[in-house]
């Protein structure tokens, strides 16, 4: 009776962190196709960047005031953390992965950014003993296989020493997105960690503007998309609200219940998302291999799910 009690409540748990990290990979996903139409517009990326997470800190700021109900201390016990979140998790990902783009192909960039389940699959080997089992490394080879589908790489494409290198810190940093979003007392609640982050990273983000680390400059002028036609602010509140306050409370919220390992490799989904907002508002439609891609990632997210699911 008391195991399948347990039993019950692992599937709950899964169950529950998989709708919150679906709804945190589709938000992530529409960011990219949004961020382009305001690119197009004028705006420098790292501008885009910034404005997105403040928007996002103006709107989770107010709601983590109220969880915390003056309980100013818990913020003191956790600064470390949300400082690391901030610094890590958000600008210094946002900033690396910008850095890789200016020296190679975006393609080859969000690859080595997206091998990032693998550095969480190790991390938690070597840090904290938690050896993957034979289904979650299978699960996890499909899912990378079809990632390189998905990104659909060409052959001979330009690449850089110092792009690689800007690469590698992009997927650490993604890597600690997910460590440092299971982490806390267990009383610090996810949308004042998610707020914490955010308005750090974007202070650090305008920071990097003043001194001269990357451009920041923005423009009025109207978004084009591929059917229609609509006014900057629309795409910076979406890109605010939805892709970064809705995007990272439940991407906090699914790695507390999944774990960092499966929340990493569910969050490949996000590459599936970016191509499917891509299409509709870019005009930028898949090739079959890039849906063959897709099939394999869900495959291999199902894959380890199974996995994850024998462990615990």
């Amino acid at each position: 009776m008391v195991t399948m009690t347990h039993d019950g409540a692992v599937r709950q748990r899964l169950g529950s962190g998989l709708v919150c990290a679906v709804v945190s990979a589709s938000s992530f996903g529409l960011s990219g196709p949004l961020a382009r139409g305001l690119m197009n517009a004028g705006w420098s990326s790292a501008s885009v960047v910034a404005v997105r997470v403040l928007v996002a800190a103006a709107v989770l700021v107010p709601i983590a005031a109220l969880q915390l109900r003056g309980d100013w201390d818990l913020l003191r016990r956790n600064a470390s953390l949300i400082i690391g979140y901030g610094l890590v998790a958000v600008a210094g990902t946002q900033l690396a992965y910008f850095n890789a783009v200016a020296h190679m192909q975006v393609g080859v960039a969000l690859l080595i950014e997206y091998t990032a389940p693998i550095a969480v699959v190790g991390w938690l080997w070597v840090r904290h003993q938690q050896r993957p089992g034979a289904i979650t490394v299978a699960g996890a080879l499909l899912g990378i296989t079809g990632l390189a589908l998905v990104i659909d790489l060409r052959s001979g494409a330009a690449t850089s020493w110092i792009g690689i290198a800007w690469a590698l810190v992009a997927m650490i940093g993604a890597a600690a997105y997910f460590i440092l979003s299971a982490q806390g007392d267990g009383t610090l609640p996810g949308t004042v960690l998610a707020a914490g982050g955010l308005l750090i990273g974007g202070i650090a983000l305008l920071a990097a503007g003043a001194i001269g680390i990357v451009a920041l400059h923005a423009t009025a002028n109207p978004v084009v998309f591929q059917d229609f036609t609509i006014s900057w602010w629309l795409p910076v509140l979406v890109l605010g609200t939805v892709t970064a306050a809705v995007a990272y409370v439940s991407g906090i919220a699914a790695t507390r219940l999944l774990g960092s390992r499966l929340a990493s490799f569910t969050a490949l989904l996000e590459v599936l998302a970016a191509l499917a907002f891509a299409w509709a508002l870019l005009g930028e439609a898949p090739h079959a291999i890039q849906l063959l891609g897709g099939a394999l990632i869900l495959i291999g997210v199902l894959v380890v799910r199974r996995g994850e699911h024998t462990d615990a």
